[in-house]
């Protein structure tokens, strides 16, 4: 922790002020005249935010540490804006236990640059078989509340139902990467309709993420228990989550940047930076989320930042890895295409990228109101300043960045830990 005091800052929409970070917490707000020997950062013409809350992250350590590790990974979040990240468990091995997910924990801790949080796997193993340590991850120093078998889906209506039930006393939420495996198995990669059929790729039907979503809140309704859908790519799905919250069911739901912003007509050159789980969706389905998005129906933007070293990512579009970088530009592409656009008020985009997140995982210290007492993890942002992506330039040790060469109106201008600075445009700040 340390003391800073950022000047001049627009604090929402309010009118600039200066604001003084003390022993990690926000000390005072207002006209500061005197800061001797303090720490100072010029925010004039910027707006000071809550630190964003990345929901759905694959930081691949342990185990694959050539396409991330959690330091390179903080360090692309802190350059994105990002002061918490959930880090899924499809790790090698896989976090299904207390000790796995302590691991996770301090290994963030020690680097310091944002807050990691481990997500805990659903199933030992996420063979959707046999209940991985649930109790003792949520009892653990990491204090486990997310739990997620992501990259696959827990497809036993019966293990979902004892997982739910299970991590109601720790009130604890599972994210469901909902696929269902009959209507699009492993090989499945494309939108099922016209664009497969003309380039022979296995189709993706939207029906198979659909059918899932159903069920669970379902089951949540039957359990009491809290469900979160993770990366919501189809209208079908959004119309089961808006018909679940109104009948008081507790679900909640997440969109990526790339399933708002990029559409199945990228994947016609056959280029594998566009290849993801759940495939980019045709436009009826791009503005299904954009609207769920803005009305609230979808609760949070999360980037499902999913690295791959490039021998597993250049291959012919069928062979190729699963997913795409987001972290670095998740704030840029949303506000552009969100809140440029009209379509929603940067506070409601900053609700969905703090706030909602950090309740959603039961992170007390993060998605605060700016306010004395409030803690200090806060992000600094320019709404006006173009920015054009540039692959080769992040901090991600992997490069399958679907916006290279793409340029978006609003930017990070730098991002603050308990008082630290960790990252000052773009540019990683080592402890």
């Amino acid at each position: 922790m340390r003391d800073l005091l950022i000047t001049g800052a627009k604090i929402a929409d309010g009118e600039p002020a200066d604001v003084l970070i003390r022993d990690g917490a926000i000390a005072e707000i207002g006209a500061i005249e005197s800061a001797d020997g303090i720490e100072r950062l010029d925010a004039d013409g910027l707006v000071l935010l809550p630190g964003f809350v990345d929901l759905h992250t694959h930081l691949r350590e342990p185990g694959r540490e050539d396409a991330e590790t959690i330091a390179s990974g903080s360090a692309a979040a802190a350059a994105g804006g990002f002061t918490a990240v959930l880090a899924m468990a499809n790790t090698t091995p896989v976090t299904d236990t207390a000790e796995a997910a302590e691991l996770v924990y301090d290994r963030g801790r020690a680097i310091g640059l944002v807050d990691v949080f481990p997500v805990g796997a659903v199933t030992k193993g996420l063979a959707g078989e046999e209940l991985a340590e649930l109790g003792l991850m949520a009892r653990s120093r990491a204090r486990v509340r997310l739990f997620s078998d992501d990259g696959t889906c827990v497809q036993d209506a019966r293990v979902m139902r004892r997982a739910l039930e299970y991590l109601k006393p720790f009130d604890g939420v599972i994210s469901q990467h909902a696929q269902d495996v009959s209507l699009a198995g492993g090989s499945a990669c494309c939108h099922e309709g016209e664009i497969s059929g003309r380039l022979g790729l296995p189709g993706w039907p939207g029906a198979a993420e659909s059918v899932i979503v159903a069920r669970d809140v379902q089951l949540a309704r039957h359990t009491g228990s809290r469900v979160h859908v993770a990366h919501v790519s189809t209208a079908e799905s959004v119309e089961i989550i808006r018909w679940a919250k109104a009948q008081g069911i507790a679900v909640t739901a997440e969109a990526t940047p790339h399933h708002l912003a990029l559409g199945t007509k990228l994947v016609t050159g056959y280029d594998p930076v566009f290849k993801v789980n759940p495939p980019l969706r045709p436009s009826e389905d791009q503005e299904a989320l954009r609207a769920a998005l803005a009305d609230g129906t979808i609760d949070a933007v999360a980037t499902d930042h999913a690295p791959h070293a490039r021998h597993d990512k250049e291959h012919a579009f069928e062979a190729a890895a699963f997913g795409m970088l987001g972290l670095e530009t998740a704030f840029a592409v949303v506000h552009d295409l969100m809140v440029r656009s009209g379509r929603m008020p940067l506070a409601d985009l900053v609700e969905r990228m703090t706030v909602a997140p950090a309740r959603i995982a039961g992170l007390a210290e993060h998605g605060q109101p700016i306010a004395v007492g409030g803690p200090g993890n806060l992000v600094l942002v320019d709404p006006e300043r173009r920015v054009t992506v540039d692959a080769a330039a992040s901090n991600s040790l992997s490069r399958n960045n679907p916006w290279h060469g793409m340029s978006f109106t609003g930017a990070v201008h730098a991002t603050i830990l308990r008082g630290r600075v960790t990252a000052l445009d773009g540019k990683v700040h080592d402890q």
